[in-house]
């Protein structure tokens, strides 16, 4: 009992200690805001330089950051630059979206935590997440700052950022909540602004960055409907659906009856077929690549007619050659039924 109570004791010391490390740390923050007067305030044009390439109403429709932002080219932001003079960013008059460089250099905010002290602060601010990609448009991140071991003790006003062409980003900077705080630029990324257009800058542990080769995406935007507006009778190796209500991607040939994959991905088919008034039995198959893998059948004994529609999904290799072939008895439609069709869709790429 005394060692359980021993612990407890332990335990609130803990917590009483850190208490009191946040309470000097905001007592610290205040007072230098306070003797604000006593040092050089240096976060603005006069240490590095901040250049409008073009200003505009962001609120206006159709309008691109990535066109008209604000230089910061600012080398004490620097992840290697160590506390002289000190900055604040909250002193700065935020307006509209930013461009860091670093000695003529695009550069970007560090994804992971940054010593204190460092980017010519007390706690430096950095990016919690990763950047965003291009195709994500304008994207909202949370912003941190580093103080007594702890990455986050200061929970800044979250900041907008936008991916451009060209490997560079545009961050909407907003004042943080205390001094001294200041937006970080992290030397690591210097290689990003170097990448070609081809290529994208990555880094596996957010330390070392290098230019990638980036993948093409292709969208899967690829279906196609299709109809036979008559009767087949006995063999037909391939029919051509001559009625073709939807190509998007123009992979399906009217004239052979024939679809080519574009891409390698995972497409999903389907086919259909009626039996004429005879009874008889009535085959059609799904044939991929030579291989006859599904079949949409119908039978009935009597004097009757019946549909059946049959589906198949499959991984394809780009170039694939995929049709239907009527392998015996009678399958019924006109120019209006659209009983024997044909039809498929891209679902996804793969890589």
């Amino acid at each position: 009992m005394s060692k359980e109570i021993e612990a407890l004791r332990n335990d609130q010391g803990l917590m009483k200690q850190k208490q009191e490390d946040m309470t000097q740390a905001m007592q610290h923050c205040t007072e230098m805001q306070a003797h604000a007067d006593m040092e050089v305030n240096v976060t603005s044009v006069g240490n590095g330089s901040i250049f409008t390439l073009e200003e505009d109403d962001d609120t206006d429709e159709g309008f691109d950051p990535c066109k008209k932002y604000k230089s910061l080219n600012q080398d004490w932001r620097a992840t290697n630059y160590t506390t002289k003079n000190v900055y604040c960013d909250r002193r700065m008059q935020w307006n509209g979206w930013y461009r860091l460089f670093y000695r003529g250099q695009s550069i970007q905010m560090p994804e992971l935590c940054v010593k204190m002290e460092m980017c010519g602060t007390h706690s430096p601010l950095w990016l919690v997440g990763r950047h965003p990609r291009k195709r994500d448009g304008i994207v909202t991140r949370k912003v941190c700052g580093h103080w007594n071991s702890n990455c986050c003790a200061f929970k800044s006003p979250p900041i907008q950022v936008k991916a451009c062409s060209g490997n560079y980003y545009v961050y909407k900077f907003v004042q943080p909540q205390a001094c001294h705080l200041a937006y970080c630029s992290d030397v690591n990324t210097l290689i990003c602004g170097k990448c070609r257009r081809n290529e994208i800058c990555t880094s596996k542990d957010k330390i070392k960055w290098f230019c990638k080769k980036s993948k093409r995406r292709v969208k899967a935007n690829v279906h196609f409907f299709a109809a036979y507006p008559g009767t087949l009778s006995g063999k037909v190796n391939q029919i051509q659906y001559r009625k073709v209500y939807v190509n998007v991607g123009r992979t399906f040939n009217s004239r052979t009856g024939v679809f080519t994959a574009p891409v390698t991905g995972v497409y999903q088919f389907f086919f259909s077929t009626q039996t004429a008034k005879n009874g008889l039995k009535t085959d059609l198959w799904l044939v991929v690549n030579g291989y006859w893998v599904a079949v949409s059948t119908t039978h009935v004994s009597v004097s009757n007619t019946v549909g059946n529609l049959s589906t198949y999904m499959t991984t394809l290799r780009k170039g694939s050659r995929v049709y239907v072939t009527h392998n015996c008895g009678n399958s019924w439609a006109n120019s209006a039924s659209n009983t024997i069709i044909f039809g498929g869709s891209l679902l996804f790429v793969q890589s």
